[in-house]
C-alpha cells in the first residue's frame, strides 16, 4: 500500500467523518466520505491479504473514488490477521454491510441503495459478503478489484506466470492466505464463506463491475468469476488492464490506469444510478 505515491498530488476535497459501528459483537471503525443524494452508498472494504491496510493507506483512493462517483462512500476498519484470523474479516464485513444497510437514512446522502466494493482481499470481502445477502433488495450492485476468489491450491495459470511480475507475488499471497486461514486445510467445509463454489447459487448476484490485471497472480481467479457470473446470467461487465500490476487503481497515485478505471467506475455508478 504505497501512500507515498500520492505525496505530490493534490485531492479533491470531500467532506469526511469518522464513526464507530456498534455491531452485535464488535464496534468497527469506519471513516465517512460524503456524496450524492442521488447515488447509492458504496461500502469498501480494503485490500491487505486480510493482515495489513487500514483506512489510512486507502484514504487517498477513497477520496477519488467518492469525488469521481459522487457517491457517500464507506470504508470499514475490520479486523486482521494473524490476531483476528478466519473468519473474523468475513463475519465483520457482513455485520457492517448489514448495519449501514438498516441505517442508510441516518448516514450521509445516498439514494437508499448501496454498492459493495473492495480490492484483492477487499474484493474477495465483497464477493462473500455478496453472496451471504441473497434477497437484499438494496443491494444495486458489486465492485470487485481483483478479487481473490479460490485457495491457491486451485493451481491457477497465473500464478505461476506472473509469480513475480509485480507488488504482489504468489509468495506472498500464500502467506497471507496461510496467515488468516490459520491451518484451515483448502477442503475444509468451513471456508466455503470465503471462497463460495459450485454449489452456492450465483444466479441471483448483483449487476457487477469486475476488474482484473495481467501482471497479477490473482488474474485467473477474476476471469474466472467473471465467467461464473456470466453463466448464471448475472450482468457483469469485466474489464481487464493487459499492462497493468496488482494494486494500479489504489496504490501508484493517479496513473493513467488510475485514471481509466476512475473514468470506467464513474460511468457504472451513473449508469446504474439511473431510473
Amino acid at each position: 500500500m504505497n501512500r507515498l505515491a500520492w505525496d505530490d498530488t493534490p485531492l479533491p476535497e470531500v467532506n469526511t467523518s469518522f464513526l464507530q459501528l456498534p455491531l452485535p459483537e464488535q464496534s468497527l471503525g469506519a471513516r465517512m466520505y460524503h456524496g450524492s443524494r442521488h447515488r447509492p452508498l458504496i461500502i469498501y472494504f480494503h485490500g491487505g491479504g486480510w493482515t495489513i491496510g487500514d483506512l489510512d493507506t486507502h484514504h487517498p483512493f477513497c477520496l477519488r473514488l467518492a469525488d469521481q462517483t459522487r457517491c457517500t462512500v464507506m470504508s470499514i476498519e475490520y479486523r486482521l490477521a494473524p490476531e483476528h484470523p478466519f473468519p473474523t474479516a468475513h463475519e465483520d464485513a457482513l455485520a457492517a454491510s448489514r448495519w449501514i444497510l438498516d441505517n442508510l437514512n441516518a448516514l450521509a446522502p445516498n439514494n437508499g441503495e448501496v454498492v459493495i466494493a473492495g480490492d484483492s482481499a477487499g474484493g474477495n470481502l465483497t464477493l462473500a459478503t455478496a453472496v451471504r445477502l441473497p434477497d437484499e433488495p438494496r443491494l444495486r450492485g458489486c465492485l470487485m478489484l481483483y478479487p481473490a476468489v479460490q485457495h491457491y491450491h486451485a493451481g491457477m495459470r497465473s500464478y505461476t506466470e506472473h509469480a513475480k511480475s509485480g507488488p504482489l507475488t504468489t509468495p506472498i499471497m500464500r502467506w497471507f492466505l496461510d496467515t488468516y486461514l490459520n491451518g484451515l486445510a483448502p477442503a475444509d467445509p468451513a471456508i466455503e464463506i470465503m471462497f463460495p463454489d459450485r454449489r452456492v447459487p450465483l444466479s441471483g448476484f448483483p449487476r457487477s463491475l469486475l476488474v482484473t490485471a495481467e501482471k497479477d497472480p490473482l488474474r485467473d481467479d477474476g476471469r474466472r468469476l467473471a465467467n461464473a457470473l456470466q453463466r448464471a446470467g448475472v450482468t457483469v461487465q469485466h474489464e481487464h488492464f493487459s499492462q497493468e500490476a496488482h494494486g494500479f487503481p489504489c496504490s501508484e497515485g493517479p496513473t493513467p490506469g488510475h485514471e481509466r478505471f476512475m473514468a470506467l467506475t464513474k460511468a457504472w455508478i451513473e449508469a446504474i444510478s439511473a431510473r
